[in-house]
């Protein structure tokens, strides 16, 4: 399972391995990097919006107010 969304401006990708969370920064011409933080594993997909949007909450600025998924 891959998942995109767009946390305040910056493209994070997401993508679930056995139980676990996989978190990576992902720039638009299809590279991406290791993300700097960690989803526990006991977040469900349903909760992932709520989740970046509680973790990022201060990197919200009025040009980029929300987080929103892209898939």
């Amino acid at each position: 399972m891959r998942l995109r969304f767009n946390v305040f401006g910056t493209s994070i990708l997401i993508e679930k391995h056995g139980s676990e969370w996989r978190s990576f920064y992902a720039n638009g011409d299809g590279k991406k990097r290791p993300a700097d933080f960690v989803i526990p594993s006991d977040i469900t997909e349903g909760d992932l919006l709520q989740y970046l949007g509680d973790l990022f909450h201060e990197d919200a600025r009025p040009s980029h107010p929300e987080v929103v998924k892209l898939d």
